[in-house]
């Protein structure tokens, strides 16, 4: 499996309590700034606010919402 392969999943900014979805090597998030909540790419807002839950990740997981990655020029 190539490496990059394994960065792909969903990540939690727990500054801007915003996930993103990471599926290509345009970008990973950098760490610690984002934290890797699962590897299931298409896993729903609502189960990635449970496992962020679970995790005990933030204070209030239903404030969590889909963010961007940002543009890379």
């Amino acid at each position: 499996m190539l490496s990059h392969v394994t960065k792909f999943g969903i990540y939690l900014n727990t500054d801007t309590l915003k996930v993103v979805r990471i599926t290509s090597p345009y970008w990973f998030p950098p760490e610690p700034d984002w934290i890797k909540v699962t590897d299931e790419t298409n896993e729903t807002i609502i189960n990635i606010r449970e496992i962020i839950r679970n995790r005990d990740l933030v204070l209030n997981p239903d404030e969590v919402i889909w963010g961007r990655i940002p543009l890379i020029d």
